[in-house]
């Protein structure tokens, strides 16, 4: 006889328990196999009802005009070439800062600045006898660029020949006419700091005793007047240049008038006839505006790395491009990809959603932080209209307010960004303008400039490892 064994049990046998404790695999069951149900029908479902509504959107397209319908463009990268240029056309009169001195670089060559500017007597003349005792000049010198030493400095002021007026454009290359009076030869103070303001203080080869009684040697002609010739007929004003030195330094200071006080003047010291003692100021910073202007000379032949800015004013394509201070070459952009786009016939109306230039920016000295240092905070952007006219980018514009944030443009940026070594510029006001423009006075080019420092940068661009870059976006109705 067998033994008593235990018959397995399987799993559609369990439905013959007549307990009902043991009918819960059957409820299981089903209820599996009703969501696998549920959860197919579903997805079929949305698949056709995603058909239906296409069909929908679709539906009666052939019955409206083209321009009721709009489409996004986006380009990540829309063509864009840099050249390295110069031009001596740009207008250096009336500007916000002035410079003295020379510079030195090894891609940029030798540079050298001075100023223009008449001088205007303080206060009206007594007519009264005057005896000249001395003459001092001061200076307000807001920058320094260059020797931070005790080296030894000096300057040379000349006599201008022709009258120059406010209201006319002065270039950095304008022909200057001198006397033959000049003042050689002056010893600057030691400049011992370059991260702060100074007050100079400059005395005058035989105490400005010559100079002073140049200026004075006419008295009847000490006075202002609208209708006649008066002291800016007389003596014109005088030419600033820093003497070459083996210590290049530029310095800058700023000839407006700051609605407070004077900082840029000449004292003249004297006393009348009974001894009494008398002073008369001569400002260059006058409330009563001088006229004044910049000058600058290049030379790029004594450079020693790069090309010597060979390619200056062509379209050739460098790996690098420059923006140099003092007026000298800078870097323009132009934008094949705009011009083919406005020639476009067939594009109809475009609104720009996104126009953003990044343009990166070379060191020099691996390892170190004296480059980025020397980097301007801000640049900013330009367009030249084919007149000859330079206007910033409208994008400059927006969001700014110098009551709260003199250096800072929020929406069109330009601000250093030393973490990714670039600039980045917004610009898509200033390409909407261009493409709507229809005068053909604006070209699809922008320069890139400096407006309050005097800096030398080396750009990546065209053929360099990481070029410069616009991104563009735009929507076609």
């Amino acid at each position: 006889m067998r033994p008593n064994t235990l018959m397995p049990i399987m799993i559609f046998m369990t439905r013959y328990y007549k307990t009902p404790s043991y009918t819960r695999r059957i409820n299981s069951v089903t209820q599996h196999f009703y969501r696998i149900f549920q959860f197919t029908f579903m997805s079929m479902f949305l698949v056709v009802a995603s058909s239906c509504q296409k069909e929908v959107l679709k539906m009666g397209e052939d019955l409206l005009p083209a321009s009721d319908f709009v489409g996004i463009k986006s380009l990540d990268t829309l063509s864009v070439f840099s050249y390295t240029w110069l031009d001596d056309s740009i207008k250096t009169s009336q500007p916000t800062y002035s410079y003295l001195g020379q510079e030195y670089d090894p891609y940029f060559g030798s540079s050298s600045a001075g100023f223009v500017s008449q001088i205007r007597l303080s206060r009206k003349w007594d007519g009264l006898p005057f005896t000249v005792d001395s003459m001092k000049l001061y200076l307000h010198i807001l920058s320094t660029k260059g020797s931070g030493t005790d080296a030894l400095h000096s300057i040379s002021i000349y006599e201008i020949a022709d009258q120059i007026y406010k209201d006319s454009s002065y270039y950095s290359k304008t022909p200057l006419n001198l006397t033959q009076f000049r003042v050689t030869n002056i010893p600057l103070p030691a400049i011992l700091r370059t991260d702060t303001i100074i007050n100079m203080e400059i005395k005058l080869p035989d105490n400005g005793v010559t100079l002073g009684n140049y200026i004075i040697r006419d008295t009847t002609k000490l006075f202002y007047s609208n209708t006649t010739t008066d002291f800016r007929a007389y003596f014109k004003g005088l030419y600033f240049q820093m003497d070459p030195s083996s210590d290049p330094l530029v310095l800058s200071l700023s000839l407006l008038y700051d609605q407070s006080t004077y900082y840029n003047f000449f004292i003249l010291f004297g006393h009348d006839a009974d001894g009494v003692y008398k002073d008369y100021s001569f400002n260059l910073d006058a409330k009563s505006i001088n006229a004044y202007y910049n000058r600058f000379t290049h030379d790029y032949s004594t450079a020693i790395t790069g090309d010597k800015m060979v390619h200056k004013n062509t379209t050739y394509r460098d790996t690098l491009s420059f923006l140099q201070g003092l007026n000298g070459v800078y870097t323009k952009f132009y934008f094949p990809g705009l011009a083919k786009l406005k020639s476009d016939a067939i594009l109809g109306k475009v609104a720009i959603n996104k126009a953003k230039l990044v343009v990166p920016f070379k060191f020099r000295s691996s390892g170190t932080n004296w480059y980025k240092n020397s980097l301007p905070s801000l640049l900013s952007l330009r367009y030249k209209t084919k007149s000859g006219t330079r206007y910033d980018v409208p994008d400059y514009s927006i969001g700014y307010d110098a009551s709260t944030s003199p250096y800072s443009h929020p929406f069109f940026d330009g601000q250093l960004d030393s973490v990714n070594f670039v600039y980045n510029f917004n610009i898509p006001a200033f390409v909407q303008a261009y493409l709507n423009d229809a005068t053909g006075q604006v070209e699809p080019e922008v320069e890139i400039y400096q407006s309050t420092t005097n800096k030398d940068i080396v750009f990546g661009t065209n053929k360099s490892k990481i070029p410069v870059k616009f991104e563009f976006t735009y929507t076609k109705f």
